[in-house]
């Protein structure tokens, strides 16, 4: 893809976010972003030169675990080395779709769940599960530590892979909709703190993906992360989720976006997507009737 093409897609996305954040901010004044960018939404721009398409290779961030796959499929590096990107299968003939699911929680929301919120959604794990959807769960490292047995059930089902979407959330480039920020060398543990914190609780079906707090990414924090062998892994569908109240809109969103080969961004945060679980037993049923497979993020970046 050319600069001119990746630069009118970045704005694209940055006018789809500050949508959003219009419609969470609740009225005239400024929106709640740092709240947004903790549920992950989309972020606007991007490296061009660190999204060209690159060739398969088989490296994975960390030695496999027993029963975990032995090389899930990642992207060549980059120009210089930098940290991969994936976004869309190339393949996009084959009517298969990603449903991926981020599961936010920030290092400093533990006395939230103490007083009894919710960072967590059985209901969508459990409706996943009932109309077999193999998804991808992009994991924090603290809510792998807040829920450890949901954790440790998620990373042993062969229906779901666990992505690494940093242990702390903060950013990884600044600004980033009000997230603190790391700086390169804090970035790089925060990845390796998170992949330790799937083990801790047991999870094995862990892949060498990523996905950058907020979406919000540059050539520094792609250097950053080179050392990691990962794949940092995007979206071309917004969910429109977060915060959301009508799941028929959020599933006619989805409807709308999928092409072949796209991969969806949703959330597995049951306070601040509430309508998630409801929208997918909406989305499912609609895709599959129109000749759509879903898959893992895994079976997209192997074609």
């Amino acid at each position: 893809m050319t600069n001119s093409v990746r630069k009118v897609a970045a704005a694209a996305a940055t006018a789809v976010l500050g949508a959003a954040l219009a419609g969470c901010g609740g009225g005239a004044g400024a929106p709640d972003a740092g709240r947004e960018a903790r549920m992950g939404t989309p972020a606007a721009s991007a490296s061009a030169s660190a999204s060209a398409p690159a060739a398969a290779s088989g490296s994975p961030a960390a030695s496999p675990q027993a029963g975990a796959p032995a090389k899930p499929p990642t992207m060549a590096p980059g120009p210089n080395g930098l940290t991969p990107v994936f976004e869309r299968a190339k393949q996009q003939t084959d009517k298969t779709v990603a449903l991926t699911f981020d599961a936010d929680m920030t290092s400093d929301q533990g006395p939230r769940a103490a007083d009894g919120e919710h960072f967590d959604n059985p209901a969508l794990i459990s409706t996943l599960r009932t109309l077999k959807v193999p998804s991808t769960i992009f994991m924090t490292g603290r809510w792998a530590e807040e829920y450890p047995d949901q954790a440790k059930s998620i990373g042993t089902d062969p229906n779901f892979e666990i992505a690494n979407h940093s242990y702390s959330h903060h950013a990884f480039k600044s600004p980033c909709y009000g997230l603190p920020a790391l700086d390169a060398a804090a970035a790089r543990a925060d990845v390796d703190r998170a992949f330790a914190a799937f083990r801790q609780a047991g999870a094995v079906n862990t892949v060498p993906y990523f996905r950058f707090p907020g979406g919000c990414y540059d050539d520094q924090a792609l250097r950053a992360l080179s050392t990691a062998k990962v794949t940092a892994v995007q979206w071309d569908v917004v969910s429109g989720d977060a915060f959301a109240k009508d799941p028929g809109a959020v599933a006619e969103q989805v409807l709308t976006g999928v092409k072949p080969g796209s991969v969806v961004v949703m959330h597995c945060t049951r306070s601040a997507a509430p309508v998630t679980e409801e929208a997918v037993q909406r989305i499912v049923p609609e895709l599959r009737k129109r000749g759509y497979r879903f898959v893992k993020v895994s079976e997209l970046i192997g074609k």
